[in-house]
């Protein structure tokens, strides 16, 4: 792995700390009724699926078990459908899904 595509993983781990910062200490009712979180979570699901698609093919070959393609397209759906996006989902997304992506992320940079 390159310097560039580090650099990116280490910014997409960011992103998703980012994430699991915004939503400590609440559950989906409030997450629900919090308009500010709700917002800010979007934006840093987006932030990382810009970053995934900055990523060099070889890395994402190295990695196939990450679902970099969903992740992509989450930011696209995020960012071009917000106003149709069920919350219900993006609650689900980054309490199960980010503590997963994160745990690869990590793998994957210590494995460089």
């Amino acid at each position: 792995m390159d310097s560039r595509d580090a650099a990116v993983l280490n910014r997409i781990l960011h992103e998703a700390s980012i994430i699991s910062d915004f939503i400590a200490g609440i559950r989906e009712d409030g997450f629900m009724h919090d308009e500010k979180t709700k917002r800010a979570v979007c934006m840093s699901l987006i932030n990382i699926g810009e970053m995934v698609k900055l990523l060099s093919d070889q890395v994402k070959e190295k990695s196939k078990a990450i679902p970099w393609r969903q992740v992509a397209g989450l930011r696209d759906v995020t960012a071009h459908g917000y106003q149709t996006l069920r919350m219900e989902d993006i609650w689900e997304t980054v309490t199960k899904d980010i503590p997963v992506f994160r745990a690869q992320i990590k793998e994957l940079l210590s494995s460089r």
